[in-house]
């Protein structure tokens, strides 16, 4: 394998085009890895029975950040430097997303960044293929305040994503004529949610916007337990098909815009499904981060495609702008680096998403200003 896969001139035409994977698969969200990884196989695998990207196959490598910064960093330096990895996927959580940024852009290595974040990342070599805040929100918040009230607690992790979730958020509550009336943020790491749920009873908020995730999700078991949603409704950011799974039957009819549902009766979209629980087991999870992984191949193949040659900065070049048919809808990539997706209002329905509103194409409102992307 070469140790660094440039341009199109310094590598045989027979050689894999080698694609890094940066993801959690230790440290306490590895089902997302395994999400993450299971939508970039199927990629892989779809692009390689096609014959690949200008005649040579995808290679994938992965590396696991362990959910720790320190680690990240080290793994995306060795799966450019060792691996030779021509452009990067991952990471997961924010906290990995700021240490990896400036290392791939050190190394002028495009970063496929497909988890759902807070926006403002803005760097050239960054490419955002999920959910910033107003993509969740704006659907969200409206339909949640008309149907079951104005009344707010806004619960959440300790953390970048939940701090600017709710930022973003308090503006448009106000707008809508409702009002936060509580506010809390914890580590989830509580073994007895018990005051916690009581003070967010207390509040006789209507609504409960929720951003937690890893253990804080036992919250939803325990308060459905004590009765908390008998008057009171989830507004779940960030909720995925993976997360149902924890709440064992509990937490029904929480409510979460999200770029993808696995129980869609589009037709591409139950193909994708279909193919993806061939692969990883009639009983696993499929959740819109299996799509939004596989999207960053998909786009990564058509960028090269469309450059005409394996070049990091024309590769780069071609993805600003580009449309790409994904088994969600059609994913743009504007010019700020982050995707305009087709999203989905949807609610739990014992372990499944199920469609409540299809929402249509939403562009971010990435937090970029022009320029800040440089040349």
């Amino acid at each position: 394998m070469a140790l660094l896969l440039v341009g199109s001139t310094s590598i045989n035409a027979a050689d894999p085009i080698t694609i890094g994977a940066v993801l959690p698969f230790s440290g306490g969200v590895e089902l997302y890895g395994a999400q993450a990884k299971l939508g970039l196989d199927l990629a892989a695998a779809d692009i390689n029975a096609a014959g690949g990207i200008l005649g040579r196959p995808v290679s994938v490598v992965y590396r696991d950040d362990g959910t720790r910064p320190n680690i990240a960093t080290e793994a995306a330096r060795k799966v450019v430097e060792e691996d030779g990895a021509f452009a990067v996927v991952g990471p997961f959580t924010s906290q990995n997303l700021d240490a990896i940024v400036p290392v791939l852009a050190a190394h002028k290595t495009p970063l496929l960044y497909a988890t759902n974040y807070e926006g403002g990342k803005c760097n050239r070599y960054m490419f955002a293929f999920s959910t910033v805040p107003n993509q969740e929100l704006a659907p969200l918040l409206p339909y949640m305040t008309e149907t079951f009230g104005g009344d707010y607690f806004l619960l959440g992790a300790d953390r970048d994503w939940p701090h600017r979730m709710f930022e973003a958020a308090e503006p448009l509550i106000a707008k809508l004529g409702g009002k936060v009336v509580g506010e809390q943020y914890t580590l989830g790491m509580e073994k007895d949610f018990s005051p916690l749920i009581d003070r967010v009873a207390a509040s006789k908020a209507k609504v409960l916007l929720f951003a937690l995730k890893g253990p804080g999700l036992q919250f939803i078991s325990q308060a459905d337990d004590r009765g908390l949603f008998k008057s009171m409704t989830v507004a779940f950011l960030g909720l995925t098909e993976t997360d149902l799974k924890v709440f064992g039957g509990k937490g029904q009819n929480m409510y979460t815009a999200v770029p993808f549902v696995a129980t869609s009766d589009d037709p591409a979209a139950k193909a994708f499904v279909a193919r993806a629980r061939a692969k990883a087991g009639p009983d696993v999870a499929i959740s819109n981060y299996v799509v939004t992984h596989y999207n960053t191949l998909i786009a990564l193949k058509a960028a090269i495609e469309k450059a005409g040659k394996v070049d990091k900065e024309a590769v780069i070049d071609a993805l600003e702008g580009l449309t790409i048919q994904s088994p969600a809808g059609p994913v743009t990539i504007g010019k700020d680096h982050h995707a305009t997706m087709t999203m989905v209002l949807a609610k739990t329905k014992g372990q499944d998403l199920v469609p409540v509103r299809a929402l249509g194409e939403i562009a971010p409102q990435s937090g970029c200003k022009p320029g800040s992307l440089g040349p």
